[in-house]
């Protein structure tokens, strides 16, 4: 009774506040003159993906010769001009979401490539945005402390998708019956295997993000020899599988924070990797702990040495937090809650042929222990256990 009562003052909380934000982004259209009129909108949705999705459609339009702008979680990219979008922030407020489309206007920018995340999208801090493209990648487990449950979460993201004149979902993907149920009648184009496009990234999961790029970029009228070349030539977002030290052994730097993600990258790490695979990772405090126990499982099934650690704990333990973690890993795991110290044990234990991969933070520039945002670097912190092991980078 007491939970349910609770959830129901949740319920209306939330209620207010999406409220708010609809306010919000209707003012900031009438502020801004309602610049997404004048651009060609692409939008790109998904629990994984979406950053790389995103940056090559971005990068495959400027290669064709548009004047395109960027938005995602890794900055705000207009012109020659790059924007930091704030602490774990993919989808800006609604201001800052409407400046910067005004800016890309001024700049005679054409085409915007928008990362769209299901916050967003149920919170209506895209209100007022046309999308020509959208794209949803895949939907898998993750923020069901805001959704609650997983058809709501993916409500949210299909919000994309009714708001877009043509819409691209993987075929492939576990979420497609209750994203077409969703749609109803809605015509949809479908991507799946066998993949129309490849990319030089590597990762099967990547050859997926290609395809949906490279069918959003044909909408747009780029001709397939562009998309491909393109393709073959894209430059990873930052903290992406991004190989930060290959010399004895290997440390990769990736983003990385889901069960879903961890089962799309360490299965490809392990099998190139002729040591021991030593995953280093946490998981976010306050936000979705059922997926705690399957991250340890999926990193369980893969790594050979795990070493659990801070990941944004904000008001939480980190040793409660690893240890939710650790309940569904089958191997024994070292905790180890001081995340600059965890990788420098990571890298100290790592001999010939290893691959040291640190999930979760990647291109991030703060950490959360419940008292504000405080700064960190996961490369430095990279660095400076290197310098440890008498590694000079």
């Amino acid at each position: 009774m007491i939970n349910d009562e609770r959830e129901g003052v949740m319920d209306v909380i939330r209620t207010i506040k999406n409220a708010y934000h609809l306010f919000q982004a209707i003012s900031a259209n009438i502020c801004y003159g309602v610049p997404s009129r004048r651009l060609i909108m692409v939008g790109v949705t998904g629990t994984d993906g979406k950053t790389t999705t995103s940056s090559m459609i971005y990068q495959i339009l400027q290669r064709a010769g548009y004047k395109t702008a960027l938005i995602s979680t890794v900055g705000a990219y207009i012109g020659d001009q790059v924007f930091d979008v704030g602490f774990h922030v993919t989808t800006p407020s609604s201001f800052a979401l409407q400046k910067y489309l005004r800016q890309a206007l001024i700049k005679g920018i054409t085409h915007c490539v928008l990362e769209v995340t299901s916050h967003a999208l149920d919170q209506n801090r895209v209100f007022g945005i046309h999308f020509h493209v959208g794209v949803l990648t895949n939907i898998t487990h993750e923020h069901l402390d805001y959704h609650k449950t997983y058809e709501n979460y993916v409500r949210a993201k299909v919000k994309l998708l009714k708001h877009s004149d043509v819409s691209f979902i993987n075929k492939d993907d576990d979420s497609y019956p209750l994203v077409r149920k969703l749609l109803g009648r809605r015509v949809v184009y479908e991507y799946g295997k066998p993949l129309k496009y490849s990319t030089n990234l590597e990762g099967k999961y990547n050859q997926y993000n290609a395809t949906a790029a490279g069918l959003a970029a044909e909408e747009l009228g780029v001709p397939e020899r562009v998309i491909r070349q393109a393709l073959q030539q894209i430059v990873p977002p930052k903290g992406r599988r991004e190989v930060v030290y290959d010399k004895e052994f290997t440390v990769i730097v990736d983003f990385a924070h889901t069960p879903n993600a961890f089962h799309a990258l360490l299965p490809e790490l392990k099998k190139n990797t002729t040591g021991r695979l030593i995953h280093v990772f946490g998981s976010a405090g306050e936000r979705d702990q059922t997926k705690r126990p399957l991250m340890g499982k999926e990193s369980s099934a893969y790594a050979d040495m795990i070493i659990l650690t801070a990941e944004d704990p904000r008001s939480e333990s980190v040793g409660e937090i690893c240890n939710q973690i650790a309940s569904g890993s089958s191997k024994p795991v070292q905790i180890i809650p001081d995340r600059a110290e965890a990788i420098a044990e990571a890298i100290r234990m790592a001999k010939k042929g290893d691959v040291v991969v640190i999930t979760g933070k990647s291109h991030e520039k703060s950490m959360n222990y419940g008292k504000g945002e405080e700064p960190w670097d996961e490369f430095e912190a990279v660095k400076q256990g290197l310098k440890k092991k008498g590694i000079k980078k």
